[in-house]
């Protein structure tokens, strides 16, 4: 099973919200970092550090020779200040699957992301693919507004509206024909995707559209993962460069960078503590071993989550423009991540996925509570119970949802202090900036951050985020979410 990790929390990019939700997964993965005593932030994070950065897609990015090649963060507006790839706060992460559709094979690499005008700490492994491999790539971002720059059309990106404004934290590259071809083999008996299992609570075990792991914006960024040098040089998290890096004069001090996600919530935390293992792949750039990715995860989602299933809704922050419901939006992101376009049958009624956030959610969430009380969460000294309590309060107030789950009873048990992650999470002030609207739909978006009330409201929260505190090493907090109004969608 994977080892849990720490994550990025999910900042908001100026749009029109009602609460920070920013306990995504940021939050989580904190105390595993602080447990651990390792450092999330290769270099010291500026006190309000540029939130909006630009990655620019390197030619022929659908191919080994691609996928090898570093992907290059820049300012989006220099004028905003500069963006560095070792700040956790800026840190952008982008993943690819990769499809055999001879076999049914299917695999993972994690090309790397370099600052602009600097070379990688370790040259990036250049992949083997199959012959006609089919490969989609998904983007993460731990600031509010990443866009895509380079060669978008040769990679079929997507990362909001075209001309319009953009999810946020995230985008994707050729991912609809990465999933109809995974389709189409697991149709033809050549893909397997592997049950979920039983969980500890007697129930399947949770995916990506399971409305007691969900927030307001589901499916979002993904589980890759680097290493950064103190000088702030990159490389991939492979065991080969871990060793190196930490042995290397010059690059002691290695830090993990992690991206914040329901993704990495799910596989290094939720699972975990419910006996649960999360379907993984061979790693093309660590021969030998195996990770997850986000198109695992939604492909398991989609062919095992049983009704009611958490399908990305019209009053989704990501997918609102001008703070407006959008049909056309909603399906670009639900394309992204192989959900069905909105129909009488998935129609992304937001009454209705707020009534099952607040009902089917709660329930799970106190289900559990056996076995998540005293697992670790992102956020030290919290259990995993109190911890998904209060974000799924902080969603429903982001989604402005009128309903609100019975009280669950805040835990008061001891949370283990067992070595949760490997990295761990940015201390960034949340910026105020606004998303730009003209900006082409190559971009990707944030997760809120959650309130601090430990029972589920539909009451706006202008409170914090519960910060980590540290257990034996100083490590960074994740900072709240701004708090702004909630959707024009959903205050009805």
């Amino acid at each position: 099973m994977t080892s849990p990790r720490m994550s990025i929390r999910h900042r908001s990019r100026g749009r029109r919200r009602a609460v920070a939700l920013s306990l995504g997964l940021g939050a989580v993965l904190t105390a595993g970092a602080a447990l651990l005593g390792v450092s999330f932030a290769a270099t010291t994070p500026a006190a309000q550090p540029n939130p909006n950065c630009s990655l620019t897609v390197p030619a022929d990015p659908l191919t080994a020779q691609g996928l090898a090649t570093p992907y290059k963060l820049t300012a989006t507006n220099p004028a905003q200040g500069t963006c560095h790839e070792s700040d956790p706060n800026q840190s952008a992460f982008v993943q690819a699957t990769v499809l055999d559709p001879a076999s049914g094979a299917v695999s993972v690499y994690n090309p790397l992301v370099i600052d602009q005008g600097t070379t990688p700490a370790i040259a990036p492994v250049l992949p083997t693919l199959p012959t006609n491999a089919v490969v989609g790539i998904w983007f993460g971002y731990n600031g509010n507004t990443l866009s895509l720059l380079g060669q978008t059309r040769a990679g079929r990106c997507i990362g909001g509206t075209p001309k319009g404004q953009a999810f946020g934290q995230f985008a994707y590259c050729n991912a609809p024909a990465f999933f109809t071809a995974a389709n189409t083999a697991e149709r033809a008996g050549k893909l397997t995707v592997p049950p979920l299992g039983i969980g500890r609570d007697g129930k399947a075990c949770p995916t990506t559209r399971d409305f007691g792991l969900v927030d307001q914006d589901q499916s979002d960024n993904v589980t890759a993962e680097y290493l950064a040098t103190a000088r702030g040089r990159t490389a991939q998290k492979t065991a080969k460069n871990s060793a190196a890096m930490g042995s290397g004069r010059r690059m002691r001090n290695t830090t993990a960078l992690l991206n914040g996600s329901d993704n990495l919530l799910l596989v290094d935390f939720v699972d975990p503590a419910l006996g649960c293992t999360p379907w993984t792949a061979p790693n093309l750039a660590d021969p030998g071993s195996k990770v997850t990715s986000l198109a695992l995860n939604e492909l398991q989602a989609a062919k095992f989550q049983t009704a009611p299933i958490a399908l990305v809704p019209l009053n989704d922050p990501m997918v609102a423009e001008n703070n407006k419901q959008s049909l056309r939006k909603a399906n670009l992101y639900r394309a992204g991540v192989d959900q069905p376009t909105i129909s009488a049958a998935a129609n992304g009624d937001p009454k209705a996925y707020c009534a099952d956030l607040a009902t089917v959610g709660a329930q799970r969430i106190n289900l559990d509570q056996p076995f998540t009380a005293k697992a670790p969460s992102p956020a030290a000294g919290q259990s995993l119970f109190d911890f998904l309590t209060q974000r799924l309060a902080a969603s429903l107030t982001s989604l402005g949802c009128r309903q609100a789950p019975p009280p669950p009873t805040p835990s008061t048990s001891t949370v283990p202090t067992a070595t949760p992650s490997t990295s761990t999470v940015p201390t960034a002030t949340p910026s105020t900036s606004t998303v730009p609207t003209a900006t082409p739909s190559t971009t990707a978006m944030p997760t809120a951050t959650p309130s601090t009330s430990t029972v589920p409201t539909a009451t706006p929260s202008t409170t914090a985020m519960p910060t980590a505190t540290p257990s034996t090493t100083a490590m960074p907090t994740i900072p709240a979410e701004p708090s702004t109004s909630p959707p024009a969608c959903c205050t009805q």
